[in-house]
């Protein structure tokens, strides 16, 4: 029997980065069943990436919406805003130390300094994480800043992950910018609709401005809907210029949400607001198979 290639085998940092990049997978295993599927299409090297920033993104979310106040419940003695806090001071001082106790903030660090993101595009996500702990209603103002730090700065994560070790002119990093930001947007304004009665009932938040499930009319409906719709449009622009390596994944996400958004816009607004829509489980193998054969969105 030939002996194992101990050199290929990680030790030390190599080691605990594989550890915290396992515990990432982990975490988008057990959260997320769309995103997995297209991270399913990526690079390993692209998609341990997309699983790092996923992972963090999800910790920050449970602070905010689901464990800490479970926690809390059965008495635990739990601040979310000071863990909220803590966590973000972590995630600074482990880019700058290449090094957390905190495996998943760890694997965020390691996608961070690796793929060129840094505090530009972080401190906005955890401003939109706080302002769950005391926002209920939104302004047109406020709803727009909360996008953007909940949604389109993850957009730009990805985005670093994406085109890691490519050169685009100004133009061009312009242009990809715009369609991750608004990817990003409509991911988070697709969740905000299918989710509204959840988010009034169980959380006691009304994201879009001056909606409620109560109030909820088609006309309303369709207007968000339709402002998705553009806002995928200029997804599809820029996805041609993402690396052919990372696009079928990409491809498959966009047309994801694409596919939520249609059943949102053919579901009367009464049952939008009792239904938790979704797309089946054989529609989503049709849409993962389209983007795997090089299908793009429109």
């Amino acid at each position: 029997m030939k002996p194992a290639d101990t050199t290929k085998i990680p030790t030390g940092l190599d080691l605990y980065l594989s550890a915290a990049e396992s515990a990432s997978s982990a975490v988008i295993a057990a959260y997320s069943t769309s995103f997995g599927m297209a991270s399913k299409l990526l690079p390993k090297a692209t998609r341990r990436h997309i699983e790092n920033i996923y992972a963090l993104v999800r910790v920050a979310d449970e602070i905010v919406d689901g464990s800490a106040a479970g926690a809390k419940a059965f008495g635990g003695q739990v601040d979310p805003g000071s863990v909220l806090n803590d966590l973000e001071r972590e995630v600074y001082k482990a880019i700058s130390a290449k090094f957390s106790s905190n495996l998943i903030v760890h694997a965020f660090a390691h996608t961070a300094n690796k793929t060129g993101f840094g505090r530009a595009i972080i401190e906005p996500f955890f401003t939109s994480m706080r302002m769950d702990l005391w926002k209920t209603r939104h302004s047109q103002d406020t709803f727009e800043r909360y996008v953007y730090g909940s949604a389109e700065v993850v957009g730009l994560m990805c985005l670093q992950a994406f085109i890691e070790g490519v050169e685009f002119n100004k133009k061009e990093k312009a242009k990809l910018v715009a369609g991750a930001r608004a990817l990003g947007s409509a991911f988070q304004k697709v969740n905000f609709l299918r989710d509204l009665a959840a988010d009034a009932h169980k959380l006691g938040r009304s994201y879009f401005p001056r909606i409620t499930p109560e109030t909820l009319t088609e006309a309303e409906k369709n207007a968000i809907v339709e402002d998705i719709r553009a806002e995928l449009r200029i997804s599809a622009e820029s996805i041609p210029m993402i690396p052919q390596a990372s696009r079928r994944a990409v491809v498959a996400a966009h047309l994801l949400f694409e596919e939520l958004n249609e059943q949102i816009g053919n579901t009367p607004a009464s049952e939008v607001i009792s239904t938790r829509i979704s797309v089946p489980t054989s529609r989503k193998a049709l849409i993962l198979f389209k983007a795997a054969i090089g299908v793009t969105p429109k």
